[in-house]
């Protein structure tokens, strides 16, 4: 699997890791368990089977586009298989949208595996904690604040979870 993602400025990246320490630190599921080098806050624009790989230069012409003003709004859950999912939202802005649908306008629309990422059916958000019972759910919602956050989307990466391996795509500095 491929993601396309957008990285957060050092001062909102710092500010998700702390929520994800602090879920950590009540003993719940948290993000910040995940210690890999390409581990980080996130907005992920698309995700695809295989094949974004090949669009990396229309990748980058989007990524053009950055950077982009978000704010990281009040507390989401997503529903799974394996248990709740539970994120940030982030704001929806005309900004936001265009950069989205350049991303998936590079790599074209069939190549979109995730249906909820698509162009008018996005809920754009960042990651906290996976797999949460319903009991973790409550105790999440008690420990997190959440304030709003003003933030900055100031790169894109690829993702490629087969390879492990992530490709910067602009403009700012090489992605960790």
């Amino acid at each position: 699997m491929q993601s396309v993602e957008l990285l957060l400025d050092a001062d909102a990246d710092e500010a998700v890791r702390e929520e994800w320490r602090e879920l950590d630190e009540a003993g719940l599921p948290s993000l910040a368990r995940h210690t890999g080098a390409s581990n980080r806050p996130h907005i992920t624009l698309l995700v695809a089977p295989e094949g974004a790989e090949t669009r990396i230069a229309s990748l980058r012409d989007a990524a053009a586009l950055l950077p982009v003003p978000v704010t990281l709004g009040g507390l989401l859950l997503f529903p799974s298989r394996h248990g709740a999912v539970l994120a940030r939202a982030v704001v929806v802005t005309a900004a936001l949208l265009t950069v989205h649908r350049a991303v998936h306008d590079a790599v074209g629309r069939a190549v979109t595996a995730l249906p909820v990422s698509v162009p008018d059916a996005w809920t754009p958000h960042v990651t906290l904690a996976r797999r949460l019972t319903p009991a973790q759910v409550a105790v999440a919602l008690e420990v997190l604040e959440a304030p709003v956050l003003a933030a900055t989307a100031t790169e894109s990466r690829l993702w490629d979870s087969a390879t492990r391996l992530v490709h910067p795509l602009g403009p700012g500095q090489p992605s960790r």
